[in-house]
């Protein structure tokens, strides 16, 4: 596969180290592209998490497009030191905070941290993006009103889901990778107890 780029912003042109070996799978440039054509200026100023971040490519296209902050959690060694040697590159670093991490135990342990647009792109085959799109589902904190998650999948693997919040909006298929759109509800309010 070719190299990857940072496609607009800040940082455009700069090139992206790939993580070493074949247990990640990096999103194509066009599929980068599209996305965030998708999401266009709400970007800007937005807070990003990128699960299962690989290169993270997609949240240090998010900083370099104007993001405010971004979040990067990968649980192997080798993904995280691409990150932070990515980041050094396109001078993304003070924004970010990149943590090794499972991905699963982070969501727990942070349900106060909001973010505006969460990034979902597991290894495939695993059905690890419906485990966290029912994880996100189950963390409300976690999304801001109006977030979206985006999972990125092979186009077999999507299927329906039972889920309290998130409601699926939109999906795009390119080539054979598929975006998933997932609109975060607004939480139901509690009746009040004192209502008879």
């Amino acid at each position: 596969m070719a190299g990857m780029r940072v496609i607009s912003g800040l940082a455009k042109g700069r090139r992206l180290q790939m993580v070493p070996g074949d247990t990640t799978r990096p999103v194509p440039d066009r599929v980068k592209e599209a996305l965030f054509n998708i999401l266009g200026q709400d970007v800007v100023e937005a807070r990003f998490l990128d699960l299962f971040a690989g290169s993270g490519a997609v949240g240090i296209e998010a900083l370099s497009r104007g993001a405010a902050r971004a979040v990067f959690l990968d649980r192997a060694p080798a993904a995280v030191r691409t990150i932070r040697a990515n980041l050094q590159t396109t001078g993304m670093l003070p924004a970010a905070e990149v943590v090794q991490t499972d991905a699963f135990s982070w969501l727990k342990r942070n349900a106060a941290q909001q973010f505006d647009y969460v990034y979902v792109a597991p290894p495939q085959y695993q059905d690890l993006w419906s485990a966290a799109l029912s994880a996100l589902d189950q963390a409300p904190g976690i999304l801001a009103p109006d977030a979206w998650v985006i999972a990125q999948m092979h186009p077999k693997e999507l299927r329906p889901l039972d889920l309290a919040r998130l409601r699926l909006e939109d999906q795009r298929k390119y080539g054979s990778t598929l975006l998933a759109f997932y609109t975060a509800e607004e939480a139901i309010p509690a009746a009040d107890p004192l209502e008879r």
